[in-house]
């Protein structure tokens, strides 16, 4: 007997929004019925709410379409980020399925006159009955209606959409290729002596690596924790040098997966697309477009930003090259460093500066000691408390999932905590959302959950995770994030923690919190040896601190040549004289560079945050937004890195009031001034005038 389409819906997670995703329930058959349900349901809302409301006002007709767009993600966040970390052949095909029906969707609501119209009449006839919050959401609003193309007629209106949906399917490929291409490669060992040099730890990550590969030996790969391991420490440059050229050749048009993974087509592509996007909405190119929604005012005022940073730093990055050179060759007789030497001679020379090394300070940070210091620092600051729930459904046995409760031990927040890396998942570190805050018809309140990820080393054998203290420091990045996420009081989705906070802002609070990483009170909090409890010694704190700043510069403006290739490149553009990405790199290189890699390199062919993420034109607002976040951290340092008062100002003017107002008028609400560089230059330790 048939099932009816009725009973197929009524049994599919995806539709069932109250309470945590059923992570173990869901299917990938579910996910295509569910989102076309779903969208049917949403036009279906829309047209009626048109339809039927005679005077539009914010209760009868922007709070029903807000509760749908919260079903909506509800059911959609899971799917997303399973895609991301879960990878499968049937999810993938299932998730690339709905992509075009979603951004045609965003497309056909975005050029919806009669909706666009329907906001402009409650900010016309209703505006005194707003508050703020509710104002700043319209205002939000009638501007993305603009940057969707409402105003567009005839074919200019059609091609837009046809460019929106072709967009979601590069980038979508573009995450896939550079997900594929990293799986595709790896290295086997029959012992582990060509390894000379690596870490036990990483020896044994290594070795359980080939065990869950049904191989035997030792078995590296491009996973990001294996790849640095062996950059990092592998006394035989031959094989640093195979594993740079592997990972730096990642879904290009070079080395032994060419066709399979390119993406070189698709950048050219997408950068295409996006400045026929600007140009039809009257931008002259994409950087001006991704401008109108972030704090800097106009391009020249990002480039002057930036090229200001690279001249106060390519002098002190340039001795710092000289200096790592100067290492190697008197060390090991190395003439020429090579990209695939920086990291092995840097390690090595900073334990000879510093007597400290990463690996050094990896027992000291077991994931547990650190997890509960981060809590610890957290409620002193923010007066919070967090608990961890076990018994909730994950993706993966190594999910933990945490509950945040307030001083009156109300729950007001949770997240998921995926910490290890591993096949099918993707890399790098990032916080989502799973479901924002969002005060209900009942009067109940929706609570904000987030999902923190990272691709961290994992347990071996009978030894816990232990994490490096770059690894403590993404960490305290991505709680960040999540923090500004999960302590929001603001209702409403749409401006709710990092929801309609602009891009060149968002990273306040995460670089903020990288901040107590290189406090000592802090780092006492931290760490605790996995075998003796001991946690850092003065001297070892000491040590980390005064190597705080190696290299400073070099990383300054390697962050720079990111900074300035993307924004050029997205400015630069143009139909007339279509731009060689390749080219555009080189040039930007030749300019603040200090170790210019081989021409094989195809680092952009990777660079997912730019061409794939939310940072086109923008990823300027990693160095933008730690201007704010040092100044912030200022404060701090000059009345006490755990003062309450301090933590419940920032948490009270920043960190709980996400979009609902502009960043700066939040910054000056919490220093009383508008941001200086000295703090960042400061904290960076770079010296330049």
């Amino acid at each position: 007997m048939a099932i009816s389409n009725r009973s197929i819906l009524a049994s599919n997670p995806l539709l069932n929004s109250t309470g945590l995703p059923q992570f173990s329930s869901i299917k990938p058959a579910h996910i295509l019925p569910a989102l076309e349900h779903l969208l049917a349901e949403g036009r279906e809302t829309i047209a009626t709410l048109l339809q039927n409301v005679e005077d539009y006002q914010w209760q009868n007709f922007i709070e029903p379409m807000c509760r749908f767009e919260n079903k909506l993600s509800l059911a959609w966040s899971p799917v997303s980020h399973l895609h991301s970390v879960m990878d499968s052949e049937a999810l993938r095909k299932a998730y690339d399925a709905c992509l075009p029906l979603l951004t045609e969707y965003a497309t056909e609501m975005g050029q919806n006159k009669a909706l666009y119209r329907a906001y402009q009449m409650i900010k016309k006839n209703h505006w005194d009955a707003l508050d703020k919050v509710q104002q700043k959401i319209i205002d939000d609003s009638l501007q993305d209606f603009k940057l969707a193309g409402v105003s567009l007629e005839g074919e200019a209106k059609k091609r837009y959409g046809e460019i929106k949906k072709r967009l979601s399917e590069l980038t979508n490929k573009f995450e896939q290729n550079i997900l594929d291409a990293t799986m595709a490669w790896s290295k086997n060992f029959a012992d582990a002596a060509p390894l000379q040099g690596l870490p036990e730890m990483a020896l044994s990550q290594a070795k359980q690596t080939a065990a869950n590969r049904d191989e035997s030996g030792y078995s590296i790969t491009l996973e990001f924790p294996s790849y640095y391991s062996v950059i990092s420490y592998a006394t035989d440059r031959k094989l640093r040098e195979e594993m740079y050229q592997a990972y730096s050749t990642r879904a290009s048009e070079q080395g032994p997966y060419a066709r399979q993974f390119d993406n070189s087509q698709i950048m050219d592509e997408l950068l295409k697309l996006r400045h026929e996007l600007a140009q039809l909405l009257d931008f002259k190119n994409y950087a001006e477009l991704s401008l109108a929604t972030k704090m800097a005012q106009s391009p020249q005022q990002v480039f002057d930003f930036l090229n200001d940073l690279a001249k106060r730093s390519l002098q002190q990055a340039q001795q710092d090259k000289l200096q790592l050179q100067q290492f190697a060759q008197e060390l090991d007789g190395i003439e020429a460093i090579e990209p695939w030497d920086v990291a092995y001679y840097s390690e090595k020379l900073r334990e000879k500066k510093y007597a400290i090394s990463q690996e050094q300070l990896r027992p000291y940070f077991p994931e547990d000691k650190v997890i509960a210091g981060l809590f610890e620092i957290t409620g002193k600051l923010y007066s919070v408390s967090f608990k961890e729930n076990k018994t909730v459904s994950t993706w993966h046995p190594d999910v933990r999932y945490f509950e945040i409760y307030n001083a009156d031990q109300k729950q007001i927040a949770s997240f998921y905590l995926d910490l290890y890396a591993r096949p099918h998942k993707r890399g790098g570190a990032w916080m989502d959302s799973c479901q924002d805050k969002f005060k209900l018809s009942d009067g109940s309140t929706q609570l904000p959950i987030a999902f923190l990820t990272t691709n961290f080393n994992g347990p071996t054998g009978g030894t816990p995770a232990l994490l490096t203290h770059d690894d403590v420091v993404t960490l305290f990045h991505e709680f960040g994030h999540g923090l500004h996420h999960m302590l929001t009081e603001i209702d409403y989705p749409q401006v709710s923690g990092i929801s309609g906070v602009p891009w060149d802002a968002v990273e306040l609070p995460s670089q903020f919190s990288e901040n107590f990483c290189y406090q000592a009170q802090t780092l006492k909090m931290i760490s605790g040896h996995y075998q003796t409890h001991e946690p850092l010694s003065d001297e070892m704190i000491e040590k980390i601190l005064a190597a705080k700043n190696f290299q400073s510069a070099m990383m300054m403006v390697r962050q720079l040549e990111f900074s300035l290739f993307d924004f050029h490149m997205y400015h630069d553009y143009s139909h007339e004289n279509p731009l060689n990405i390749q080219q555009t790199l080189n040039k930007i290189r030749s300019q603040v560079a200090v170790i210019q890699p081989p021409a094989y390199n195809r680092f952009q062919h990777g660079f997912s945050h730019i061409f794939s993420g939310g940072y086109a034109a923008g990823y300027y607002s990693y160095k933008w937004a730690e201007v704010l976040s040092a100044d912030a951290f200022s404060k701090f340092e000059q009345e006490g890195v755990l003062n309450s008062e301090t933590g419940q100002a920032f948490l009270k003017k920043i960190l709980s009031r996400g979009g609902s107002e502009e960043p700066m008028d939040l910054f000056i609400a919490f220093m009383g001034r508008e941001p200086e560089i000295s703090a960042l230059l400061r904290h960076s330790g770079i010296h330049g005038a």
